[in-house]
C-alpha cells in the first residue's frame, strides 16, 4: 500500500475510473425523464450519500450479519451438500442484498424533500446506488491492484461499471420507488414489495456474478464465460427497464 500512496498519479487515475462512469450514467438516466427533472445538487447528494454512508453502514452491518449466520450450523450445513463454498453463498447470496440494498436507502432519503412522484424515487434511488458503486468499484481496484498490477485493477474497474454500477443503479431505483410510494400514501406497505424486489435483483446478479466460481467444477471455463456474459446482459436489462420507465412518464403527472 505504501507503494500506492508514493503514486498520487495512479491513486487518481483509480479514484476517478472509479467514479467517473457512475456519474456518466447518472447524467444517462437522469436525461431520460423528459420533464421536471430533478435538481442536479439534489442528485448528487444521493449520490454522495450513496458512496459514503451506505458504504459505511453496509460494511459495518455486513459482518455483524455474517458473525450471526456463521453461528447457525444448519444453514452451512444445508449449503455444504449443495455448494462447493457457502461461505460464498450466506455472503453473496443472502448478507450482501439483504443489507447493502437496505444501507442504500439512505443516500435514498437524501431525496425525500424533492420526492413529488413516485418516478422521482427511481432517479434518488438510481444515484445512491450508483454512488454506492463507485466506492465498491474502488475497493475492488485498489484490492487486485495490490494483488495483480495497475492494468488489472481497470480491468475490474471497467468491468464492474458496465454490469455492477447499472446493477446498482437498477436495484436501488426499485428502493427508491417504493420509498416515494410510502412518503407520498403515508402507506408503510407502499415500500417493502420494491424493497423485496431490489434484494431479488440484487441476488440474482450476484449468482450470474458467482456462476463461474460454484459451477466452475462441472462446466470449467464455459461457467465464466456464461457468468461474465450473464450479469451484464441483466444489468444492461435491468436499467433499460428504469429508463422506460421514467421516459413513459406523462407530462401531466411529472409535476
Amino acid at each position: 500500500m505504501a507503494s500506492l500512496f508514493d503514486s498520487p498519479d495512479l491513486l487518481v487515475a483509480l479514484v476517478g475510473s472509479s467514479f467517473i462512469l457512475p456519474i456518466v450514467f447518472l447524467i444517462w438516466i437522469r436525461n431520460t425523464e423528459r420533464w421536471g427533472r430533478e435538481p442536479w445538487w439534489a442528485l448528487l447528494k444521493s449520490f454522495s450519500w450513496g458512496a459514503v454512508f451506505s458504504v459505511i453502514v453496509a460494511v459495518v452491518v455486513s459482518l455483524i450479519f455474517l458473525g450471526i449466520l456463521q453461528e447457525i450450523v444448519p444453514l452451512y450445513v444445508f449449503l455444504a451438500e449443495r455448494f462447493a463454498n457457502p461461505e460464498t453463498i450466506v455472503g453473496v447470496l443472502i448478507v450482501a442484498p439483504l443489507v447493502e440494498e437496505a444501507a442504500k436507502a439512505i443516500g435514498v432519503m437524501a431525496g425525500r424533500r424533492h420526492t413529488e412522484v413516485r418516478t422521482d424515487g427511481l432517479l434518488y434511488g438510481a444515484a445512491s446506488g450508483l454512488g454506492f458503486s463507485a466506492t465498491e468499484n474502488l475497493f475492488y481496484g485498489l484490492a487486485t491492484l495490490l494483488a495483480y498490477g495497475a492494468s488489472a485493477s481497470f480491468v475490474v474497474i471497467l468491468f464492474r461499471s458496465f454490469s455492477s454500477s447499472l446493477l446498482h443503479a437498477s436495484s436501488t431505483a426499485a428502493t427508491g420507488y417504493g420509498l416515494a410510494g410510502r412518503w407520498l400514501t403515508g402507506l408503510s406497505s407502499a415500500f417493502l414489495p420494491y424493497y423485496l424486489l431490489a434484494v431479488l435483483m440484487h441476488a440474482t446478479f450476484n449468482f450470474l456474478a458467482s456462476f463461474g466460481e460454484l459451477y466452475s467444477d462441472r462446466w470449467g471455463e464455459t461457467s465464466y464465460l456464461f457468468g461474465f456474459v450473464a450479469t451484464v446482459a441483466f444489468a444492461v436489462i435491468a436499467v433499460t427497464v428504469v429508463r422506460y420507465k421514467l421516459a413513459s412518464q406523462r407530462p401531466a403527472a411529472a409535476r
